[in-house]
């Protein structure tokens, strides 16, 4: 099962490393994994994308919550919560096909953010689900490069499962 966890940790040197080094002891690869600032300076968010069994992703919670850095551990796919992630895209693109991306464009909220002769460059946000569509979609294009965050997340305030 794909999980979803979010982290608050304190900005510190070497806190991802210890982060990182936790599941990759347990054997775990992080399929994609985001840190930036929070609210301060001070504290850090970090959402990372990890799958296993409920037992083992409970088991790796609380090991987590054993670092010193760490303040707040959080496995958002139990609860209601939002889920993003950006995507920039470039396909081939030559001004005869223009038209018919920039419709499919409109479709996903994909924004251009650049053009050449041969191809354009469009960034999309949204779910997880909406950014794989968007790349199937553009497949037939010729995707010639393809650049992700990886998903972000917080829960929902005003509600939670179960």
């Amino acid at each position: 099962m794909r999980h979803i966890i979010t982290l608050e940790v304190e900005n510190n040197s070497g806190v991802l490393a210890r982060i990182a080094g936790l599941f990759s002891a347990r054997g775990f690869n992080i399929e994609s994994l985001s840190v930036a600032n929070a609210e301060s300076e001070e504290v850090s968010r970090m959402t990372l994308v990890v799958r296993g069994d409920d037992i083992i992703i409970e088991q790796v919670n609380k090991q987590l919550n054993k670092l010193i850095d760490v303040i707040r551990v959080v496995d958002v796919t139990k609860n209601y919560y939002i889920g993003r992630e950006l995507i920039l895209v470039r396909v081939n693109c030559p001004p005869p096909k223009r038209g018919e991306v920039q419709q499919i464009n409109e479709i996903f909220s994909a924004k251009v953010v650049d053009i050449s002769p041969k191809s354009m460059t469009m960034e999309m946000v949204g779910s997880e689900a909406k950014v794989e569509a968007f790349l199937e979609t553009m497949r037939p294009f010729g995707i010639k490069e393809v650049a992700r965050t990886g998903s972000i997340a917080m829960l929902r305030e005003s509600r939670k499962k179960g």
